[in-house]
């Protein structure tokens, strides 16, 4: 923050910010919704949308079932938890963003003494059911991917660098590789050319929200590249990721996938980057920039990639 330098100015008292939703009636039903939300699951959909091709890619086909929802489950309380627990350490500057000041904390639905117990023992459970379902690889890649979102990225390094994105991607990407390992028990270069897909997937997708909601990450304090950074800056790092990605996407082709997945990587792949170049433009331009349009597209584009991986292994 800067400092006053007019001396004599006395500091404004601090005021509510105006976008403070009312907090909902306390009901049995209000509260059980409220847990789940703080599991966040439209982010556990985007990452249960890598881990079931993954396991398919790894089983060349269908994976075992038992298997297959062990993993699945145990990847849903593992994300559950680390969602929590960001709920739980972010709850301050929750309440000053209005995309997240309707979450159950900054409402105080929910205490955060509960929402602590609720992150932890979701993660314990979680760790349980992966070690006598799986095995210790796909377990250890759980367990080391909560605890890096959590102590790493949530802790260290999301509110001091304007590349938290770049190593929080680490964790986003990771039930790639806990999918896989949980059907072979090791890693392959297929592993990790997917695991490298998702990972530089995520800056343009981030990036471009934090583009849409830069105010809101600045009163916050959060510094995502798009608070701190020239908007050219952004657009270009969006275009570099957006290209690393396609590359990974070829690679993944290359190591071990058909034509069939291959056709649908390469349109989608440039589907993206004329997206992505659309918007440097703009940007460059100085016209009116609509970074939502790539943030949807994006998840658009890991879906369809997810199809085409899954169909591929199973033809």
């Amino acid at each position: 923050m800067t400092a006053v330098s007019d001396q004599s100015a006395a500091p404004a008292p601090p005021s509510q910010p105006e976008h403070v939703a009312t907090p909902a009636p306390r009901t049995f039903g209000t509260v059980v919704r409220g847990y789940v939300a703080l599991t966040k699951p439209r982010i556990i959909e985007l990452l249960l949308i890598t881990t079931v091709p993954a396991m398919f890619m790894a089983a060349h086909g269908l994976p075992p079932l038992f298997t297959a929802v062990a993993t699945l489950v145990g990847g849903t309380l593992a994300a559950g938890s680390a969602n929590v627990l960001n709920c739980y350490i972010d709850r301050d500057i929750d309440q000053l963003m209005s995309r997240t000041s309707r979450r159950p904390l900054p409402q105080g639905l929910i205490s955060p003494r509960s929402a602590l117990t609720f992150g932890l023992v979701l993660g314990a459970v979680a760790a349980l059911l992966l070690w006598f379902t799986t095995n210790p690889l796909a377990t250890a890649l759980s367990i080391g991917a909560n605890l890096y979102y959590v102590l790493i990225y949530t802790l260290l390094l999301k509110r001091r660098t304007a590349q938290n994105t770049f190593w929080g991607g680490i964790c986003g990407a990771a039930p790639v590789l806990i999918g896989w390992a949980a059907v072979t028990g090791t890693l392959s270069w297929s592993a990790w050319a997917f695991f490298a897909i998702v990972f530089f997937w995520q800056m343009p997708h981030f990036w471009a929200l934090a583009m849409k909601f830069k105010k809101d990450y600045a009163a916050a304090g959060v510094p995502m590249l798009p608070v701190v950074a020239k908007p050219m800056r952004v657009a270009v790092e969006i275009v570099a990721y957006s290209w690393l990605m396609v590359a990974a996407s070829i690679a993944l082709w290359v190591v071990g996938m058909s034509w069939i997945y291959g056709l649908v990587a390469v349109a989608l792949g440039g589907w993206f980057l004329i997206d992505a170049h659309r918007l440097f433009v703009q940007v460059s331009r100085g016209e009116r920039i609509r970074p939502m349009r790539l943030f949807h597209l994006s998840i658009t584009y890991l879906t369809v990639l997810s199809v085409a991986i899954t169909v591929d292994a199973l033809i």
